[in-house]
């Protein structure tokens, strides 16, 4: 390490600032090299400076993590109670972070080189766009997007800022022994052709009436609401729970969604431009309360996918089921065997008789990690961050995989079959299907085209 050409903290924030005017067109994402980017940990002076917007309990989890690759100078989040908790934790702020109610001050700070964004889904893609036009890295929690759109407008942002890491807190690509090994496999071609693969990402919850209460009077609701259509406070629509109110999220389609879905996608290597489901059927799916033209028709209820079962094709004729139903995990089937792989085991023939020995190597996880060594997932992205090149967990992949979580999504709602344009990125055939891709935001709260 020591021999490694270094750079000063000063000299990266002026690449910052060139990556920050950069723009590609082309899709294609060039290699950083050593020297254009900064900061290892071996030094005090070299490690970077960190904010966290949004700090409940994944944002406290993630700061406690970004803390050991750097110093967190600031902590920001609409609940003051939230952002005064990450400031005096000896683990994070340590008494010693600004906290934040308004994401802009963190962003305003030219001494901050790195965000880590842990909002409520909404609000991902407007933080994370705002923060590359202002020279920041970003870690951004899954699912990065609400709406097909947002995929294409952060894209775009990504392209035109290429010096800057955008990172995705897709966590299971750092597990060797499962999703690791479980791709690779099926990279290998050691399950034979691939005819189907089921996603079950488990069902969502039913919940409701719940009634309408003040705000907690340090929790700013208008700030909370953002892009989000402007509605009464009700406690459950709040927090953790906004992922089953589709305002906010995507229910299961984009929580689990976005994890095995994109394993699932990366494994196929149908995660790059271009690439997708040409047909997502939606027509068995039940929701928790009534729908009128994909809308629900209350609002004090959850309104998610809590039982279904959407089979995606593609071009190839593969078969992608995203289920509420059955094991919680991904299961390859291919003409010579089949395995099933999910956080806490892999299982089937191929592993039982080890039909992977010999090759599943350091050199195969290089391969799998763009280039890169084997290691966790935050080390990855602060390697990434010094050394330049595409994260294992990146934003061009994450957002092919989202757009078949947002399309399941709206096949649901809409409970019959739509059809994608992969190369395109268009819903075809269905004008109503098709205006399910955007959303209007509320004035004051537009996201960014950059």
């Amino acid at each position: 390490m020591a021999n490694r050409m270094r750079a000063t903290r000063r000299g990266f924030l002026g690449t910052s600032a060139a990556g920050a005017a950069a723009v590609t067109t082309s899709g294609f994402v060039p290699y950083i090299p050593a020297a254009a980017t900064a900061f290892a940990n071996e030094a005090a002076n070299d490690r970077p400076r960190i904010g966290c917007i949004g700090t409940g309990s994944m944002g406290l989890g993630d700061a406690i993590q970004h803390a050991q690759f750097g110093d967190i100078l600031a902590v920001c989040d609409v609940d003051k109670d939230r952002a005064e908790r990450a400031k005096y934790d000896v683990r994070i702020g340590k008494g010693k972070a600004d906290a934040y109610g308004d994401y802009r001050k963190v962003l305003e700070r030219k001494d901050i080189d790195v965000v880590s964004i842990v909002t409520t889904d909404h609000w991902h893609v407007k933080i994370a766009i705002e923060a590359l036009q202002a020279g920041k890295h970003v870690f951004c929690q899954k699912p990065l997007s609400l709406t097909l759109e947002e995929n294409q407008l952060a894209w775009a942002a990504a392209e035109k800022f290429p010096k800057l890491q955008f990172f995705i807190g897709t966590q299971q690509r750092a597990q060797k022994d499962q999703f690791c090994r479980a791709v690779n496999i099926v990279h290998k071609g050691l399950l034979g052709d691939i005819q189907r693969v089921t996603a079950g990402i488990n069902g969502g919850p039913t919940g409701g009436p719940f009634p309408i209460e003040n705000p907690p009077g340090r929790l700013d609701w208008e700030m909370w609401l953002g892009q989000a259509p402007k509605v009464p406070f009700r406690n459950r629509r709040c927090h953790y729970e906004f992922r089953w109110w589709y305002e906010y999220s995507g229910g299961k389609f984009t929580d689990w969604g976005a994890h095995h879905v994109d394993i699932a996608q990366w494994a196929l290597k149908e995660d790059t431009k271009g690439k997708g489901p040409i047909e997502i059927n939606g027509v068995d799916a039940r929701h928790p309360v009534p729908y009128k033209d994909g809308y629900p028709t209350v609002d004090d209820e959850y309104n998610t996918a809590y039982d279904f079962s959407v089979p995606c094709k593609f071009p190839s004729g593969v078969e992608l089921i995203v289920t509420s139903r059955g094991d919680n995990g991904i299961l390859f089937e291919g003409t010579k065997g089949r395995l099933f792989v999910n956080r806490s085991k892999i299982t089937g023939t191929p592993i039982e008789e080890g039909w992977d020995k010999e090759k599943f190597g350091d050199d195969d996880l290089k391969t799998l990690y763009k280039g890169k060594p084997f290691e966790g997932h935050k080390q990855n992205f602060y390697r990434c961050i010094r050394e330049g090149g595409l994260p294992v967990s990146d934003v061009y992949s994450h957002i092919i995989a989202m757009n078949t979580c947002h399309l399941a999504a709206i096949a649901a709602r809409l409970g019959r079959t739509i059809k994608w344009d992969p190369a395109a990125e268009k819903i075809v055939g269905d004008d109503q299907a098709a205006a399910f891709a955007s959303r209007t935001p509320r004035a004051g709260y537009e996201i960014p085209r950059v």
